[in-house]
């Protein structure tokens, strides 16, 4: 047996990696803002036919990366391709292919929203009558299409901008934080939609700061933060390998369990929380399926927890992964 890293870095990933296949390649990608980077040599592969899920904290640079997937910011450094063509700011017409809702969508408050996709369908790629009717339904606006904008929630904006997204038929939607302003029963028919959008073969990357929404809409992820991405994979298999158990025990065997714990995984952070006088928690990152050499290290000890439960969860992995690129104070 070899000693190979388990996890090549994503640099070495992207530099291996195929892009046969690919809705969106980056390899590279610099961008600052006068001296301030924003991206510091980003890699990410974005299949065909999937929705992949771009996730980092505030000013990580997800934003910035749509920006530049559009046109609207010049890369200082970096290669990007889309749809299988290496794509630069001079190829416009490329973006035909591309639905985009890049942050705040604007409309004209006083036309209707009927009128408003009207006037871009007239603007963009040739596009059939029948189409504007079409993307309403599919973002649930039909009660309300004939209604002047100005009188929309900041919901119903954002349903438009999905709509005005996928106006041209694209094959590649770029959407950053869709799901802004929306009810849960909005996020429901906004997930459905997607969902239908990538099973007709179109691809969907979506921004989002919302992970448990994601987690249940994405099929590949990638985790990005100052600049790099620092995680990417099918969701699947980065959860499998983020799993994690969740032991309550009394406080007063907090102490004692967290060294039983650690033992079981001494590569992975340990999380405690105390909850009060009576018990506290442990969150240990092991896979779901060692729940019972969880139980039983522990009864060895003559601990015996209150509670356990085990488990995948998109938020704790995340969590988990940006602490990793936070220097020690």
């Amino acid at each position: 047996m070899t000693n190979a890293p388990v996890n090549p870095s994503p640099t070495e990933m992207a530099s291996t990696a195929p892009t046969d296949g690919m809705a969106v390649v980056i390899r590279g990608l610099v961008k600052r803002y006068g001296r301030q980077p924003a991206l510091t040599g980003l890699d990410i592969n974005v299949p065909r036919g999937r929705v992949y899920g771009f996730l980092g904290p505030n000013g990580s640079g997800k934003t910035t990366t749509l920006r530049l997937l559009v046109g609207l910011l010049r890369p200082d450094a970096g290669e990007i391709e889309l749809l299988g063509r290496r794509y630069t700011w001079r190829e416009r017409q490329m973006l035909f292919r591309v639905g985009s809702l890049i942050e705040t969508p604007s409309f004209y408050p006083y036309l209707s929203g009927r009128e408003n996709l009207q006037v871009l369908a007239a603007a963009g790629p040739p596009t059939p009558a029948r189409r504007v009717d079409e993307v309403i339904d599919y973002v649930g606006l039909r009660d309300r299409a004939a209604s002047a904008v100005d009188t929309y929630s900041l919901g119903m904006k954002q349903r438009l901008g999905i709509a005005a997204a996928m106006l041209s038929d694209p094959e590649l939607l770029l959407l950053d934080e869709p799901a802004n302003g929306l009810d849960p029963a909005g996020m429901v028919a906004m997930r459905e939609t997607l969902r239908w959008f990538a099973g007709h073969g179109k691809t969907v990357l979506i921004s989002s700061h919302l992970l448990h929404e994601v987690e249940q809409l994405a099929d590949v992820v990638g985790i990005i933060d100052r600049g790099r991405i620092l995680r990417e994979g099918p969701l699947s298999e980065l959860l499998a390998a983020a799993g994690h158990v969740r032991v309550r025990v009394t406080v007063e065997e907090m102490p004692r369990t967290a060294e039983i714990l650690r033992r079981l995984a001494p590569d992975r952070p340990l999380y405690g929380i105390d909850s009060g006088e009576q018990a506290g928690w442990f969150t240990v990152g092991v896979a779901p399926d060692r729940a019972s050499e969880v139980s039983r290290a522990l009864a060895e000890a003559q601990i015996y927890p209150a509670g356990l439960e085990a488990g995948s969860d998109l938020e704790q992995f995340f969590l988990e992964v940006t602490r990793e690129q936070v220097p020690p104070a």
